[in-house]
């Protein structure tokens, strides 16, 4: 079992002068099928996107940007994973997992529990840290019925829990042929491109204030 990226693997080198994001997610986080995940992947196009806009803390600290990505990860491996995340500090926590539960027919309220899990330890852990929370859609296909409930469990725990929502991480992205591999499921380069430029709307003013 292998984290994506060697962003991660820093997480036990933390610099003093830096403030952390970090992207908790399943195999679209990793950046799975892309030839150089670390750089082509969305984490680091939202790096160069701090970068370029030359965003740092009103202490003159840098945003590093963490690739938490596992491919195959559930709500369920999330919430047994992420206290080993949260050694490292955080300062935004996105959010981006459930697709894989939905792709499996998983309980929507199994899912939403489980996430709920993974946001109280968070907080537990770092009371100040902000989260942004990226919810998934699921096709017809599995019931129209499963896919409602499915989708209303994002809103419903960004309400809850005072969340930022970004309320579909694949938004422009999903049904896309030219934004996706082979598979149809996992974007390309150009649909990460999407997806950064996505998760940049949700999290600019977060960084910026």
């Amino acid at each position: 079992m292998a984290f994506a990226g060697q962003e991660f693997c820093a997480l036990h080198a933390a610099e003093a002068s830096t403030r952390n994001v970090i992207c908790f997610g399943d195999s679209i986080t990793a950046g799975y099928g892309l030839e150089n995940a670390s750089a082509e992947a969305y984490p680091a196009l939202l790096q160069k996107k701090i970068d370029q806009a030359g965003v740092t803390t009103d202490s003159g600290a840098r945003w590093r940007v963490i690739n938490a990505g596992l491919s195959g990860e559930t709500t369920a491996g999330g919430a047994r994973r992420i206290d080993w995340v949260l050694r490292q500090p955080v300062e935004i926590f996105i959010l981006a997992l459930g697709g894989n539960d939905g792709l499996r027919g998983v309980d929507p309220a199994v899912s939403q529990k489980n996430l709920q899990t993974i946001i109280d330890h968070v907080r537990a852990r770092y009371p100040a840290a902000k989260i942004v929370l990226a919810g998934m859609m699921m096709p017809p296909s599995m019931g129209e019925d499963y896919a409602r409930a499915f989708a209303t469990m994002y809103p419903t725990l960004a309400a809850k829990n005072e969340l930022t929502l970004v309320p579909f991480l694949l938004e422009g992205v999903g049904g896309q042929p030219e934004l996706n591999q082979a598979d149809a499921i996992h974007p390309n380069p150009a649909g990460h491109a999407r997806i950064a430029e996505t998760l940049w709307r949700g999290i600019e003013l977060l960084i910026t204030r």
